[in-house]
């Protein structure tokens, strides 16, 4: 399986490379800066391969896709895992907007942009999947206010999940978003629960069989409202 995982030089996404390695997964491990790439890439130890990603770069993932093509052919698993601006500070009735379109370029048309870019190669797979990795930050059924820009983006998400689950369906590619949960990580913090224990979540979206769901949110494989 080949499999690639966005913003994964640190935290979940580098927790989630290890677990796919150790299933026997060929790992993209991508980041903005190679150098951070080959940094976590050579600290894992396992068949992961690290590659440069600004998500926010269109001709970025088209390179990416190319790359990809050229040297496996295929794209087994795409997990979206980079995200930023976990914005505590702001309230939506005097939030920054700028800093909210940010958010929406790294959290929403970040991964938009790299799933279509690497469609052609999900759907050479004979077990496509993609993973949005949310939060249930962005599930409208608990929203209230505060972190305006991070909260708006995952359930943009969300509903992206949605709609690629729907018009993918017929390919056999699954979509499906997953909270990994308040984990201890640079933008959870501290006191949140171990990384392991929210990269599973993910890990368990990536290996789903056939006949598994697609277009859920998820946490720990049990859903969650959306």
């Amino acid at each position: 399986m080949i499999s690639l995982v966005t913003g994964a030089n640190r935290g979940i996404g580098k927790e989630v490379c290890r677990q796919l390695a150790g299933l026997g997964h060929t790992v993209l491990l991508t980041a903005r800066s190679l150098e951070a790439a080959t940094a976590a890439a050579r600290e894992l130890d396992a068949d992961v391969h690290p590659m440069r990603l600004d998500v926010t770069d269109p001709a970025a993932a088209a390179r990416l896709a190319q790359e990809i093509g050229d040297r496996y052919g295929r794209l087994d698993v795409l997990v979206n895992n980079a995200a930023i601006t976990y914005d505590t500070w702001q309230r939506a009735v005097t939030a920054d907007l700028d800093v909210v379109r940010e958010a929406a370029e790294t959290n929403v048309y970040g991964p938009w942009r790299l799933t279509q870019a690497l469609l052609p190669l999900l759907r050479r797979s004979r077990h496509p999947r993609v993973v949005n990795v949310s939060s249930e930050a962005g599930s409208l059924t608990s929203m209230g206010g505060g972190t305006p820009a991070y909260a708006l983006s995952k359930a943009a998400l969300n509903a992206l999940t949605r709609m690629l689950a729907a018009e993918l369906r017929a390919d056999g590619i699954l979509v499906n978003a997953i909270c990994p949960g308040w984990v201890a990580t640079d933008m959870g913090g501290p006191g949140g629960r171990p990384v392991a224990e929210g990269a599973a979540g993910i890990v368990w979206a990536a290996t789903l069989p056939g006949d598994g769901p697609t277009g859920g949110f998820f946490r720990d494989g049990r859903p969650l409202p959306w």
